[in-house]
C-alpha cells in the first residue's frame, strides 16, 4: 500500500496538465499513487494523461459532473492512508511530499497538513501571509484554521494532506455545490481538527486572472456561510472567520451589479470582525471600487500588492 494516494481532477486544462503531473512523477518521495479523474474533460487533457506511463499513475475518466464530485471519485478510489490534493493546474517542488512525510512521523495524532502554496499571477509570484503571530521561515505549527486564516487561508487544494479517516468524520466534498466547495471542507475540517502548518513554500497556485465583466453575476448553489453559525460558540475564531468571507463574496457581488447578494452577505457581518479598509471599502461605491481593482492589476503588473486583509 502507498504513503500517499495523489488526487488531480481534471476538466480542460491542457495547457498546464503536462508540467502539474510532471511535478508529482519528479518528487523525491516516491511511495506514492497518483490518482486523475478526468471529469469529461473536452479538450486534449485525456491524451496528456495517456502520454505518462508511470505505473503509479491511475487514470478514471467520467462524466462531467464537477469538480467536486471528480475529488470524491478520485479519494474514494484511493489505496493510502494519507490523501494528497492537487488541482490540474498547479504545481509542486520536488521535495512536497517528502516534507510532509516528515510531519506526518514528527506529529503522529495529527491528521491534517499543509504547508505554505505560492501564487504565481501575471508572471509575478507571491508568498501569502497569514494571520499566525511570530511565523519562522520552515518552522511546523499546530494551529486553528479559522484563526490562521484571516489574511490568506492556511488549506489549498494544492498545499494539503489528511488522512483518509477525516472524510469519514466530515463528509466529503458537497457535489451540488458549483462555488466554494472548498471552503465549506474547510470550515468543516476546522470544526474537528487543528492543523499541522509548515511555513515552507511547496506549492504554486498558477492563478490566471479573468475579467470581472466575464464574471457571472450570481453562482448558483454557492457556499451558505449561514449553516456554520450554530458552531460559533464552540469555535473560537469562526464568526470572524465567515464575517471576512462574507466580507469578500459582498464585495465580489457589488463590483459585478448583484444588489440582492450584496445585501445578503453584509446583512449578516458584524462590522467589529472588520478591519477600517474593509468597513471603508463595503460601504463604498461600485464606481470607486472598480477604480481599486483596475488599480490593483496594474501594480500586481508591477509586482506589487494591494490587500484589504493586512
Amino acid at each position: 500500500m502507498p504513503r500517499f494516494s495523489v488526487i488531480i481532477p481534471v476538466y480542460n486544462k491542457e495547457k498546464q496538465l503536462s508540467k502539474t503531473i510532471e511535478s508529482v512523477i519528479k518528487q523525491r518521495f516516491e511511495d506514492f499513487e497518483l490518482i486523475v479523474v478526468n471529469d469529461g474533460a473536452t479538450d486534449t487533457s485525456e491524451a496528456i494523461i495517456k502520454s505518462f506511463t508511470d505505473p503509479r499513475i491511475h487514470y478514471i475518466k467520467q462524466k462531467n459532473q464537477g469538480v467536486s464530485v471528480a475529488r470524491n471519485t478520485g479519494i474514494q478510489s484511493a489505496n493510502a492512508d494519507y490523501i494528497a490534493l492537487l488541482d490540474a493546474d498547479d504545481i509542486w517542488k520536488e521535495d512536497y511530499l517528502e516534507k510532509i512525510d516528515a510531519l506526518i512521523d514528527g506529529y503522529p495524532k495529527q491528521h491534517v497538513f499543509a504547508a505554505v502554496c505560492t501564487i504565481e499571477s501575471r508572471g509575478k509570484m507571491y508568498k501569502p501571509t497569514y494571520s499566525i503571530a511570530n511565523l519562522s521561515p520552515d518552522k511546523s505549527y499546530v494551529v486553528s484554521y479559522y484563526t490562521s486564516s484571516y489574511i490568506n487561508t492556511i488549506l489549498t487544494s494544492s498545499s494539503t494532506v489528511v488522512h483518509k479517516d477525516v472524510f469519514e468524520t466530515i463528509g466529503h466534498y458537497n457535489p451540488t455545490m458549483r462555488s466554494g466547495e472548498d471552503t465549506d471542507l474547510w470550515i468543516r475540517l476546522g470544526l474537528a481538527y487543528t492543523v499541522v502548518f509548515l511555513n515552507t513554500s511547496l506549492a504554486t497556485y498558477r492563478f490566471e486572472a479573468t475579467s470581472l465583466s466575464n464574471s457571472p453575476k450570481q453562482v448558483k448553489k454557492a457556499l451558505d456561510l449561514d449553516c456554520y453559525e450554530k458552531h460559533i460558540a464552540s469555535n473560537k475564531g469562526l464568526k470572524k472567520f465567515l464575517d471576512l468571507n462574507r466580507y469578500s463574496l459582498a464585495l465580489f457581488a457589488k463590483i459585478v451589479g448583484n444588489k440582492k447578494d450584496y445585501l445578503k452577505y453584509k446583512k449578516g457581518i458584524d462590522l467589529k470582525n472588520l478591519n477600517k479598509k474593509q468597513r471603508f471599502l463595503i460601504g463604498a461605491p461600485s464606481f470607486v471600487l472598480n477604480v481599486l481593482v483596475w488599480l490593483k492589476v496594474v501594480l500586481e503588473k508591477n509586482g506589487l500588492q494591494l490587500s484589504a486583509y493586512k
